[in-house]
């Protein structure tokens, strides 16, 4: 049963070492210089990572995938869910739909091919940085479907 959170923690320790070694990764991405916009006082990170987008996914590279997907309160959400079988499949915050998009997104957890309702934490991740959730499958290196967030 400890097994859960030792998994967790290496898995968060190997995050943040590659987010710091790549020069192309995600600690780059969220270390933009301040902008007037984003000094704004109307929009707080709280505001962007409260706000609720949804989207229907779609197949994609002859795959099939179907189902709802919301995106409020720090959870990311299917319904309705169901996705051909894939050995490794995961969800994914993502700002396109192909490989590079993927390796530039966020990674939210392992998905069930089969399982309907799901739900997945994303505290502190501000979702308004990102227009897709994708479902991939890691071990093949291909996107099965993906749903474009509004």
């Amino acid at each position: 049963m400890r097994r859960t959170p030792v998994i967790a923690t290496a898995l968060l320790a190997l995050g943040l070492t590659l987010a710091g070694c790549s020069s192309t990764g995600t600690a780059e991405k969220d270390s933009k210089p301040m902008s007037e916009e984003s000094m704004a006082p109307s929009s707080s990170p709280d505001d962007m990572m409260m706000a609720k987008v949804s989207g229907e996914f779609e197949g994609l590279n002859g795959k099939t995938v179907q189902g709802m997907v919301a995106v409020e309160d720090g959870k990311v959400v299917l319904s309705g869910f169901s996705s051909d079988e894939g050995p490794d499949l995961h969800v994914y915050l993502t700002n396109g739909t192909d490989e590079a998009a993927v390796g530039e997104g966020k990674l939210v957890d392992a998905v069930a091919f089969d399982k309907a309702s799901q739900t997945f934490m994303v505290d502190g991740v501000d979702v308004s940085k990102y227009s897709y959730v994708v479902i991939h499958c890691d071990k093949a290196k291909a996107v099965f479907g993906a749903a474009k967030l509004s």
